[in-house]
C-alpha cells in the first residue's frame, strides 16, 4: 500500500512542502503557546479594522459547489466513502482529523481509498454479508479535511523531523488526485480545521499558491472552507476570508470544537464555567451570536456560510425515541436555514433527506448568499463571551466521564468515530467532555445536589462509572490518560496530542 501512495515523486512533493512551510507553521504554533502563557480575552483586532470595514468579496467559486445545502462527513474508510458519496448529500467531507484515528495504516489506506473514489473505481465487498458497494452515477462532491497544524506525522521524517500532519494529508491527496479531478471537471476542495488566526489562513493561502505553481494549476483552482471552531477565530472571520479570498469556499460553524475551545481559551477564569454539556445548545446567546456573525460575515463577502453538525444516529426499534431525536434535528436545521445558512452538516446518511427537506422548503435558490441577513446587526465581544445560564449536575458529570472514556478508549484502539448513546462522537465532542470535567475540578464547583467537584469526589465517580468498561482492551492505559486529561494542573491542549504516541 505505501509503495502505491508514497511514490518517489509524491515523497519529493511532501519534502518540498515540509521544507517550504514547516518553519512558518512552528512560528504560528509558538504564537498560540504565547497566548496560553499570557491569557487575554479574545477581541476584534484594532490592527485589522480596515479589513472588516472596507468593501471586498472573495473570488467566484465553481458551479459544482454553488449548492451545498447538505454535507455529510466521516473518516476516509472505504465503505463509508462509498455510502457517503451515494447518500444524496451535496458534499462529502472525507475527514483525516476529528473522526479518524491517525494510525499509519488508517492514513495511507485513507489516501488509497480517496484516490480510487476520485478515479470512480472504488468498490467494497463486505466480508461477512458479501454485499458489494460501488458508486452511483450521481455522487456528492468531495472535500478533504487534513489534520490540524498542531499535529505531526511521526512515520514520515524530513530532515530528521516528523512532517506536519496537515502537510502530509493535504500533500498526498492533491498530488495523487489533481489530474483526475481536472479530467472530471472538478477541483481540489478542502476543509481547514482548528485555525486560530488570520495569519494561519495566510499560511494555507501560501501553501495553495505554492501547490498551484508546482503542478501548473490555474491560480485559484484550489478552494477551501475554514471551520470556525476556535474562539479566537470567531473574532477574525473577515480577516480569514480576506487572506484566502482567491481560494475561499466560505466558513463553517464547527460548533462542538467551538464549545471545547471556549472552555480552553477561558480556562483561567471561574466566571466562564459552562453548565452541563446537554444544556449548551445553539440557541444560547453566545452560540447564536457566533452563528449569526458567521452568516453575516460570509454573505457580505460573497461566501457560503455552512451550519453545524447533527450528530444524531437514527434509533432502530425505538419509534418514540427516534421521533424525538429526529425532531431535534429538524428544529436545528430549521433554525440554521432561517438564520441564513447556505448548508448544513450531518453525520449519518439517514439524516441527509431530513436536512435536505428542511433546506428545500426554505431555500429555493442554490444558496442564500444574496441575502444580507442581519438578525443581530452589531455582534460584540460581550455577545460572543456571554456565558449561558444553567445547572451543573452529577448526572452531567457522569455522562462526561462515560463519553470521554469510551471515545478515548476507541481512539487508542484505532477508531476515531464512535457511536455512543445514539450520537456519533468524534474527537471534538470528546474534547468537550474531558475539558468540562477539568474546568469543574479546577474551580471545585458545587453541583446542584450540593456535592462539590473535588479530586476525591471525582476519583470516586470515575471508579464507579468505569467499572462497566473493565473488559475493554487498553482499559488501564485509557483510564490513566483520561484521569490526567481531567486533572492536569493546566488544561492539556488536545487529547490527540497526548495520545498519539500510544497508537502504534
Amino acid at each position: 500500500m505505501s509503495n502505491q501512495i508514497l511514490t518517489k515523486e509524491a515523497k519529493k512533493f511532501l519534502n518540498d512542502l515540509s521544507v517550504s512551510f514547516s518553519d512558518s507553521i512552528e512560528s504560528l504554533l509558538n504564537a498560540r503557546r504565547q497566548k496560553l502563557i499570557i491569557p487575554v480575552h479574545p477581541h476584534f483586532l484594532p490592527s485589522t479594522k480596515e479589513v472588516r470595514e472596507t468593501e471586498w468579496t472573495i473570488s467566484p467559486f465553481p458551479e459544482e459547489i454553488n449548492d451545498r445545502r447538505v454535507e455529510i462527513t466521516g473518516p476516509p474508510v472505504r465503505k463509508m466513502i462509498i455510502n457517503a458519496l451515494n447518500s444524496g448529500a451535496n458534499v462529502f467531507m472525507a475527514d483525516f482529523e476529528d473522526s479518524n484515528c491517525p494510525t499509519w495504516e488508517n492514513c495511507l489506506q485513507g489516501q488509497e481509498n480517496l484516490r480510487d473514489a476520485v478515479a470512480k473505481t472504488i468498490e467494497y465487498t463486505d466480508p461477512k454479508t458479501k454485499k458489494n458497494y460501488s458508486l452511483k452515477n450521481q455522487t456528492a462532491t468531495l472535500f478533504v479535511r487534513p489534520r490540524g497544524l498542531h499535529l505531526v506525522e511521526k512515520n514520515y521524517v524530513v530532515h530528521n523531523k516528523p512532517i506536519r500532519a496537515s502537510l502530509f494529508d493535504y500533500g498526498l491527496y492533491i498530488f495523487h488526485n489533481h489530474k483526475a479531478l481536472k479530467k472530471n471537471n472538478s477541483a481540489p476542495y478542502f476543509y481547514l480545521p482548528k485555525l486560530e488566526s488570520y495569519k494561519e489562513a495566510r499560511l494555507w493561502n501560501d501553501v495553495f499558491n505554492f501547490t498551484e505553481s508546482y503542478f501548473d494549476l490555474k491560480p485559484g483552482t484550489i478552494k477551501a472552507t475554514v471551520l470556525i471552531e476556535t474562539l479566537p477565530a470567531a473574532f477574525q472571520m473577515n480577516e480569514i476570508l480576506f487572506e484566502l479570498r482567491e481560494h475561499s469556499a466560505g466558513l463553517n460553524c464547527g460548533r462542538w470544537d467551538y464549545i471545547f475551545s471556549f472552555i480552553k481559551t477561558m480556562s483561567s477564569e471561574r466566571c466562564f464555567v459552562l453548565p452541563d454539556r446537554n444544556q449548551v445548545g445553539m440557541r444560547e446567546h453566545f452560540l447564536r451570536s457566533y452563528s449569526q456573525l458567521l452568516v453575516q460575515t460570509c454573505h457580505k463577502r460573497g461566501a457560503h456560510a455552512i451550519g453545524g453538525m447533527a450528530a444524531q444516529i437514527p434509533i432502530k426499534n425505538a419509534e418514540h425515541r427516534n421521533a424525538v431525536a429526529m425532531a431535534k434535528v429538524m428544529a436545528d436545521k430549521e433554525r440554521e436555514v432561517q438564520d441564513g445558512h447556505d448548508g448544513t452538516w450531518v453525520a449519518h446518511p439517514g439524516l441527509v433527506y431530513i436536512a435536505k427537506g428542511i433546506f428545500d422548503s426554505h431555500m429555493e435558490t442554490p444558496n442564500q448568499i444574496h441575502k444580507q441577513i442581519y438578525l443581530n446587526d452589531l455582534i460584540t465581544q460581550k455577545d460572543l463571551l456571554c456565558v449561558p445560564k444553567g445547572t451543573c449536575t452529577e448526572e452531567g458529570l457522569r455522562d462526561n466521564i462515560r463519553i470521554g472514556f469510551q471515545y478515548l478508549n476507541a481512539w487508542l484502539n484505532g477508531n476515531g468515530c464512535v457511536p455512543i448513546n445514539n450520537l456519533m462522537e468524534d474527537a471534538a465532542t470528546a474534547e468537550i467532555s474531558r475539558a468540562q470535567i477539568w474546568q469543574w475540578l479546577k474551580f471545585k464547583i458545587y453541583l446542584n445536589n450540593g456535592e462539590r467537584v473535588t479530586k476525591p469526589f471525582l476519583t470516586k465517580l470515575i471508579n464507579e462509572e468505569l467499572e462497566q468498561f473493565k473488559s475493554y482492551k487498553q482499559f488501564d492505559n485509557t483510564k490513566e490518560i483520561f484521569i490526567e486529561l481531567c486533572s492536569s494542573k493546566k488544561i492539556i491542549d488536545f487529547l490527540t496530542l497526548k495520545c498519539y504516541d500510544l497508537i502504534t
